[in-house]
């Protein structure tokens, strides 16, 4: 699966990471509730992947940044190449989500007030704290004096959780995988935004200042977020079907979590909640592959069916 000409790793080499790191495989396809066939997909893709992200790494602390859209399983592959990274290669290894940097439901509230009523909802840019993002990212690529405190966000609860459940870093790492569905976007053309794209657009903004805004985000502060990103992956949805397909998939895991007294969307919820990111995915899949340095394409069986490296 991975491209031959750019091969970093020798089958012997292969097969011994693999003896090596088996039982830790086993037990992240338990806990993941993936199928056994993913351990293929551990010697093709996901192991030849690692070793690309650990050949990145010199001296300096490198940031990679993983994009794809909802539901593809981009939390699921940081959390195996942490694994990976950390288990065979002995790299310090921070897996940071672009969802922690969410605001609190309260701010959200206070700027759909002040500025739209869709940016109560979370998730596009704009209801991200973009400046402590970029305070996270410049500190841990410089140095960690003292402790750095990382923001963390409860997806069932809607809401930021409290600082004293954040996470404290008091070293500095050696990779950093900064992941999300919208990490990396580049922003539309002003004649792209003219024309709604969805129900929701159509319905709620009439007057396209929502898109407007959420554009323009995109355009300024959200560039510095994402120059502090030195190389970048895409997985890469088929469509937006798949995104919602996977997307209540998720939900649907969401409702199996024990001891959880929060609200999970419907099949129709779910439907609407996509329309929000629509366009920055739309946008995503139509230039970013041209410029990501690995694009990890899935098909509609959610496997990896092609890798392309740049």
């Amino acid at each position: 699966m991975w491209p031959e000409i750019h091969h970093i790793l020798k089958e012997d080499q292969i097969q011994n990471y693999n003896n090596v790191f088996l039982n830790e495989l086993s037990l992240f396809i338990e806990q993941e509730k993936l199928d056994e066939s993913f351990k293929e997909s551990f010697k093709s893709v996901y192991l030849p992947l690692a070793k690309w992200i650990e050949n990145k790494h010199t001296t300096t602390p490198v940031v990679i940044g993983l994009n794809g859209g909802q539901g593809s399983g981009k939390s699921t592959l940081s959390k195996l190449l942490v694994l990976i990274l950390e288990t065979l290669f002995s790299k310090t290894v921070l897996h940071l989500s672009i969802d922690d940097l969410y605001i609190s439901r309260y701010r959200r509230l206070l700027l759909a007030d002040e500025v739209h009523p869709l940016l109560s909802v979370r998730g596009v840019p704009g209801t991200h704290d973009v400046n402590l993002g970029i305070e996270i990212l410049k500190t841990l690529k410089t140095n960690i004096n003292n402790k750095l405190k990382i923001p963390r966000f409860d997806k069932a609860l809607d809401d930021l959780l409290p600082d004293e459940e954040w996470t404290v870093i008091r070293k500095m790492p050696d990779i950093i995988i900064f992941e999300g569905w919208c990490v990396g976007a580049k922003p539309q053309s002003d004649s792209e935004l003219l024309k709604p794209l969805n129900k929701l657009e159509e319905s709620k903004d009439t007057q396209g200042n929502w898109r407007h805004y959420v554009n323009r985000q995109l355009t300024e502060q959200y560039n510095d977020l994402f120059s502090y990103i030195d190389h970048l992956i895409m997985l890469k949805v088929p469509d937006m079907e798949s995104v919602f397909e996977w997307r209540c998939l998720q939900e649907s895991k969401l409702n199996h979590r024990e001891n959880t007294t929060s609200h999970i969307k419907s099949e129709i919820e779910v439907k609407e909640f996509v329309m929000y990111f629509e366009r920055i995915t739309m946008q995503c899949l139509k230039e970013m592959p041209q410029r990501a340095d690995v694009v990890l394409n899935l098909n509609k069986q959610h496997q990896i069916s092609k890798v392309i490296v740049k």
